[in-house]
């Protein structure tokens, strides 16, 4: 029986960027979603998920046209149906989902349930190749999600963040110091990508580099030449991040901490200020954190609009638990850099 396990992701900084061609400094996380596959001679697929009570049937053929996928019932196979749709298994058979990522909380669920079905289906080719599949069929499920996601849940490395340069799709593996506690808190407030923010944010973006190019390649010169004083602010959100992630990279692989922590403030200033991205609730816990004595810096993660939030902080900084405004207490995570995507065959 095939099965594969795709991780979460946190991303450590850079984020909306992987759209604008920019760079991004992710890490999978050891939480994730594990697909198994019982091929049997049959034409459909039945899907079932430990999360939820409705099991799916889908066509081993079905049509990835994008408004029967975004109609199918229940919703959440939609996802699972249109990586079926570019997979195109040979067979079909029984698929069974289990996963302990909280979905919603900016950990990239998503991604992890699209990519590992992808491998339990017997997708193959390498790490980008596996996340332009994954990231098409979120397109085609409806939402605008670049390759960020999915690449950090294909292609991750045990014990190192991933350098990704989005021109290019080339990446480079950055180790993270051993003593660095990543830290992540759910800021409470759910999040989807399939909300009006997030494809406003890439239409701005869009409109920003019909003037100047990808905005992942430009510079600050570049971004004063931007009359509109929001497709500026976006920009320069972009432009100054890509150059965050590349001090953060360097900071991390010298183990300077302190210096990879104040840049991650920094980006959450962008993203609150520039992008817009944030919430009272994210930055009430981004303040809960950095509030924590032993804790370098904190911002928001992923792509806004609610979800968690990620730190770096010395071991035993932070416990399970952090108190946001008003005294409530925010789940916490301590995670590690994991592997990507590992595909197992069980009797």
């Amino acid at each position: 029986m095939p099965s594969a396990r795709g991780p979460g992701r946190v991303n450590l900084i850079g984020d909306h960027t992987d759209y604008n061609e920019g760079r991004a400094l992710p890490i999978a996380v050891d939480a994730g979603t594990t697909v198994s596959f019982e091929p049997a001679p049959v034409d459909t697929l039945r899907l079932r998920s430990d999360a939820f009570f409705e099991v799916a049937t889908v066509a081993v053929d079905v049509d990835p046209d994008p408004r029967q996928l975004r109609s199918l019932e229940p919703a959440w196979a939609r996802l699972p149906a249109a990586v079926i749709a570019l997979a195109r298994p040979a067979t079909g058979g029984t698929v069974q989902v289990s996963s302990d990522l909280p979905v919603g909380a900016g950990l990239s669920s998503s991604a992890a349930l699209a990519v590992a079905l992808a491998c339990a289906l017997g997708v193959e080719g390498p790490p980008t190749v596996i996340a332009q599949l994954c990231r098409q069929a979120e397109h085609l499920a409806g939402s605008p999600v670049g390759l960020l996601d999915p690449l950090a849940c294909a292609g991750a490395r045990a014990g190192h963040a991933l350098l990704v340069d989005f021109s290019t799709l080339t990446t480079r593996d950055v180790p993270v110091p051993d003593d660095a506690d990543v830290v992540v808190a759910d800021s409470g407030e759910r999040r989807s990508l399939r909300d009006a923010g997030y494809a406003a944010r890439v239409a701005e973006c869009e409109a920003a580099a019909a003037v100047v190019g990808p905005l992942g390649l430009a510079g600050p010169e570049d971004v004063l030449g931007l009359r509109d004083p929001v497709l500026r602010r976006r920009a320069r959100h972009v432009v100054t991040e890509c150059a965050r992630v590349d001090a953060v990279a360097a900071a991390l692989a010298t183990g300077d901490l302190a210096t990879a922590g104040a840049l991650l403030v920094e980006s959450h200033r962008s993203l609150a200020d520039d992008f817009e991205v944030s919430t009272p609730a994210v930055d009430a816990a981004v303040a809960a954190l950095l509030a924590c004595p032993g804790v370098h810096g904190a911002r928001l993660t992923g792509g806004g609009f609610g979800g968690s939030v990620v730190a770096i902080a010395e071991p035993g900084a932070v416990g399970t638990a952090v108190s946001s405004a008003g005294g409530r207490p925010l789940p916490v995570w301590h995670v590690r850099p994991a592997a990507g995507c590992l595909r197992t065959s069980a009797s």
